[in-house]
């Protein structure tokens, strides 16, 4: 199960990033020599009439679109001085093309993985509806408190209307518990209305590690409130009206991934809540055991995740193509070729580092290592 879903998760989406560095870049006439899903040895493929080579890899761990005039699928670029070349080896280069051009090529892989993200969510919106809380007339405001609730020791009381948490309105109960969730242990400030006034109160969230059906165990935060009464129902969404709800849902998703990296870099949160290849497998074969909506749900979370890495200013990544593309816009000449060399070195070195850290966290968090390693 964890195999199967492996690729049937990685492998559309990495051909989704793939495509949109390939259609964008043949919009503007530049040639991609092959296109590969996966690295390393070519396990099958064919070449189109167009000279692309379209092929299928051994390493199922990403994939590229090699461009003429790109020395290596890492599209680092040949330094080669224009002025050397034949107008044939001009033609169709992507070192050669504007610099708008390629800038706009290189961030239509990431781009194409937010697309396919809020396109997701739309969808779901649209089938299910949203959900939403009636019978209570506001659900921000307390009704009752857990038994340990460390909002009722910081001095809230029943009847408070939660309006604000570390400055940000609240909307609805979900809003406050998402804002709660991701911030265990933290000294946070709601501000709420009491009796017509607006009243701060800082209190410390409570911090719990919870295990899911599967045996994954996260932290999350909370602080032992409730609404009255009320109950979930899914409120019809129209089509036109699930975009911009999805574009609100992934820009709120990404500020807890954002969130969420911040705490593990600062060791708010351990590194073991960090995933690579084996976890995504892990995590495919789980969503996908829950059912086709479940394993959806969790495909846009990962091209999500894909178009926010993609998008770092590391070399070697998206992102770090385009750090160059604006250094070359700003002094109006292409960074040195020594510079660059040594850039792409380190931010390979950097990128292999991390899936190093990753996987061996991935393999060590695994059931049948957690007794070795008392995990």
């Amino acid at each position: 199960m964890y195999l199967i879903g492996f690729v049937l998760l990685l492998g559309p989406l990495v051909t989704v990033h793939e495509l949109g560095h390939y259609l964008v870049g043949r919009l503007f006439g530049v040639h991609s020599e092959a296109f590969s899903v996966g690295f390393g040895k070519e396990l099958a493929g064919f070449t189109d009439s167009r000279g692309t080579r379209w092929k299928l890899s051994a390493l199922p761990l990403g994939g590229y679109v090699q461009f003429k005039g790109d020395m290596n699928p890492a599209s680092v670029p040949d330094t080669g001085p224009a002025s050397a070349a034949t107008q044939e080896e001009l033609r169709g280069s992507f070192q050669h093309a504007a610099l708008w051009k390629r800038a706009l090529i290189v961030a239509a892989g990431p781009v194409t993985n937010l697309v396919v993200t809020i396109a997701i969510f739309a969808s779901l919106f649209s089938i299910f509806g949203k959900p939403v809380i009636e019978g209570v007339e506001d659900s921000r405001q307390v009704a009752v408190f857990t038994e340990e609730s460390v909002a009722r020791e910081a001095g809230l009381e029943i009847g408070d209307t939660i309006l604000a948490v570390d400055g940000e309105p609240m909307a609805d109960f979900d809003d406050i518990k998402a804002a709660v969730a991701i911030h265990p242990g933290e000294r946070m400030i709601f501000t709420v209305e009491r009796e017509g006034e607006r009243v701060d109160i800082p209190l410390t969230t409570a911090r719990e590690d919870r295990t899911d059906q599967f045996g994954n165990t996260s932290s999350i935060g909370f602080i032992g409130v409730g609404p009255g009464g009320g109950r979930y129902t899914f409120e019809p969404v129209g089509a036109l009206q699930s975009i911009p709800m999805a574009f609100e849902h992934t820009w709120d998703v990404l500020g807890m991934m954002v969130t969420g990296i911040k705490q593990v870099l600062t060791g708010e949160r351990s590194i073991k809540e960090l995933g690579g290849p084996v976890k995504i497998a892990k995590y495919s074969g789980e969503q996908m055991s829950l059912g086709v909506v479940a394993f959806i749900q969790f495909a846009a979370l990962i091209s999500l995740n894909l178009a926010f890495i993609n998008f770092l200013p590391i070399p070697a990544l998206d992102g770090g193509h385009l750090a160059f593309y604006a250094a070359e816009a700003i002094r109006r000449k292409p960074v040195g070729p020594q510079a660059t060399e040594w850039a792409y070195r380190t931010g390979i070195f950097l990128v292999l580092a991390f899936m190093a850290v990753v996987t061996v966290n991935d393999v060590v968090s695994l059931p049948v290592f957690g007794p070795l390693f008392g995990s």
